[in-house]
């Protein structure tokens, strides 16, 4: 048996780039980044996710500012949610943050809606004006079976 050992180098170095390539992907695909050292950590409540879910991108004006760090149910039964943003960023005491979709059917994620105060944000300090998302299948139940304004509708 004739062993050419040049060929089996390079179909190595081949297999080897074809797996860090894979890797690569998946740890894309899947999220997983390092941020490097810890941002700006803000809180906000809402009474209703419909499907946030941790690692989903914080947006201002449609660029990615930060992540949603965790997601935990606050003494108050509401969702309490940590999003992690750019350190650098000086976020007015006013600001709105509200749970939207991207596209029809797509994924969660939050934008926020700068303020106009003087007054900004400090590490760990509770974004107060919070818009839950808009859940589909009620807005058709609504549509479906109409709505009265009585009690009986809630």
């Amino acid at each position: 048996m004739n062993r050419h050992p040049l060929r089996d180098f390079i179909v190595g170095i081949f297999v080897l780039i074809g797996l860090a390539a894979v890797a690569y992907l998946s740890i894309t695909v899947g999220g997983i980044s390092y941020g490097g050292p810890g941002g700006l950590t803000l809180y906000a409540t809402f009474d209703e996710l419909g499907g946030l879910k941790p690692r989903a991108p914080v947006v201002i004006a449609g660029v990615k500012v930060g992540a949603v760090e965790s997601i935990v149910l606050d003494a108050d039964y509401r969702a309490r949610v940590e999003m992690n943003l750019n350190p650098e960023l000086q976020i007015p005491v006013d600001t709105s943050v509200s749970i939207v979709t991207s596209g029809l059917l797509g994924d969660r994620y939050l934008t926020m809606l700068l303020g106009g105060e003087e007054t900004m944000l400090k590490e760990g300090e509770q974004l107060e004006f919070t818009e839950s998302a808009v859940l589909l299948e009620r807005l058709l139940g609504k549509f479906v079976y109409g709505s009265t304004g009585s009690e009986d509708d809630r």
